[in-house]
């Protein structure tokens, strides 16, 4: 088990005397507990690999979903997501019937079951169920398929659907989740096989360095185009492969309905608006939201409450450690700022009509405004073509997709880009997309990859839905 001698070093410093223990080990049989290595005289690590990557970690974390059924339940919330860093709420306490997610942290389990059954809580913990995995087995005799409350087994079986960053980016599917790198490489190369067609877009950087990069697909420099934002909130996983099986399709499909739209509109689209957060979900922490931006001891800004249009005005935070802090100022961020510019540049010059913004989750698809109650001059409108939408979608996967303006359907919001493109820009077609799963997904965002192709499938079928209804109505003449 090896031998360990403890020596006493002492110093002087001033009139203390400092006696520090140091702990050492016999040269020979040592051995240490699981996950240490002892250091080399250069401070290097002497188990002779690198050290564990700097990730954050979900062990036994759990997912309630709470009903509030009266003010004081949805006052003791408002205060606990105040006053605590160990419950990551997915939205805020507002309302009676409001059904909310929080996903808690294992040392707080037991207070915060407590504070439920105390205050008389309807909820209900999420679980998954899974089968197996190909090449995975089950040793502790669980049935299969088997059921984890554990939120870091979802993360865990979640990257080990990603591909590997180097990998060839032709063999980009709808199967697995893929690096920054890889769909950047995709566009690059789709782009090569398909000259005439399609053009790779460049924004600019990041806050950190990062291109934001898309691809502009186009047969007749006089159509009308469609802009498709996705990517914004960075562990939202499945916009940019929405966004990238759309592309995808437009270019591939040989049905001649989505061929009809290829022709007859142009595309531009942006997989990954927020490209230093969305880096960050795959190497550190599979649940950031926000970009990369520093302030202090905290970093990000919420990229979908930083345009400035009625900015900060509601569902937003002046707090840099909240989820939705809305940033120091109105376009305070580099990321938006390139959004802004590109959309102001292009409006015109590209004739765009449509603004799709692509999220997840909660199945919804949603227009203006987020700020206010008070309805755009084309609500009727926005209101049909997302029914039309959401039955297209029933249709095809039997899923329910809820349509209506976002401050009706979802919560209060403000600086949200959709806003932005329809009131500023003078965009009048302005959707948000929230896409798999349901409001009470056991997933949160960490959707498996199972589920990509079908969701990818809604997103694409509920745009060409929007799009033939506005130019029936004549939003294209």
């Amino acid at each position: 088990c090896g031998i360990y001698i403890i020596n006493m070093l002492t110093w002087q410093i001033g009139a203390l005397w400092l006696v520090i223990p140091i702990l050492a080990m016999a040269t020979s049989g040592t051995k240490l507990e699981s996950g240490t290595c002892p250091l080399t005289a250069a401070g290097d690590s002497g188990c002779g690999g690198t050290p564990p990557p700097d990730q954050a970690r979900y062990d036994n974390y759990r997912i309630y979903n709470v009903e509030f059924e009266n003010e004081e339940q949805i006052a003791l919330f408002q205060k606990l997501e105040d006053q605590s860093d160990s419950l990551t709420f997915i939205g805020h306490a507002r309302e009676i019937g409001q059904k909310l997610s929080i996903l808690v942290a294992a040392h707080r389990v037991a207070d915060f079951a407590d504070l439920l059954e105390t205050y008389k809580l309807k909820h209900r913990v999420l679980v998954r169920a899974y089968t197996l995995l190909p090449n995975e087995c089950i040793t502790d005799g669980s049935e299969i398929p088997f059921q984890t409350y554990n939120f870091q087994e979802k993360i865990d079986r979640n990257l080990g659907e990603v591909q590997p960053e180097d990998i060839d980016a032709l063999q980009l599917d709808w199967q697995h989740f893929f690096h920054l790198k890889t769909i950047y490489e995709w566009m690059d190369k789709m782009a090569a096989k398909y000259p005439d067609r399609l053009t790779v877009l460049d924004m600019g950087t990041s806050t950190q360095g990062n291109a934001i990069k898309g691809v502009k697909l186009s047969n007749n420099p006089k159509n009308k185009a469609i802009f498709i934002e996705s990517g914004i909130h960075a562990r939202e996983w499945i916009a940019p492969a929405a966004a990238t099986y759309i592309i995808n399709e437009l270019l591939t499909s040989q049905d001649p309905e989505v061929q009809r739209l290829a022709q007859g509109f142009n595309w531009i689209v942006f997989p990954c608006v927020n490209p230093d957060g969305y880096k960050y979900t795959f190497e550190h922490d599979r649940m950031w939201r926000k970009n990369r931006q520093l302030f202090g001891t905290c970093r990000g800004v919420d990229l979908n409450r930083n345009y400035p249009d009625h900015w900060n005005s509601a569902g937003a935070s002046s707090d840099p450690t909240r989820y939705d802090f809305a940033g120091p100022s109105a376009a305070s961020e580099l990321e938006t700022q390139r959004v802004i510019e590109f959309i102001r540049k292009n409006v015109g010059k590209e004739q765009i009509k449509t603004y799709i913004a692509l999220h997840s989750y909660s199945q919804m698809l949603m227009f203006p405004y987020g700020y206010t109650k008070e309805r755009v001059s084309n609500y009727d409108d926005l209101q049909e073509f997302g029914k039309k939408a959401s039955a297209a979608i029933k249709a095809e996967s039997g899923r329910d997709y809820v349509s209506g303006s976002l401050y009706e359907t979802i919560y209060p919001s403000s600086g949200g880009s959709m806003d932005w493109a329809h009131s500023e820009a003078g965009i009048p077609i302005a959707y948000t997309f929230e896409l798999r799963g349901p409001p009470d997904s056991q997933d949160l965002f960490i959707l498996p990859a199972v589920e990509i192709l079908p969701t990818a499938s809604e997103a694409f079928t509920a745009i060409r839905t929007i799009v033939n209804a506005a130019a029936e109505k004549g939003y294209y003449k």
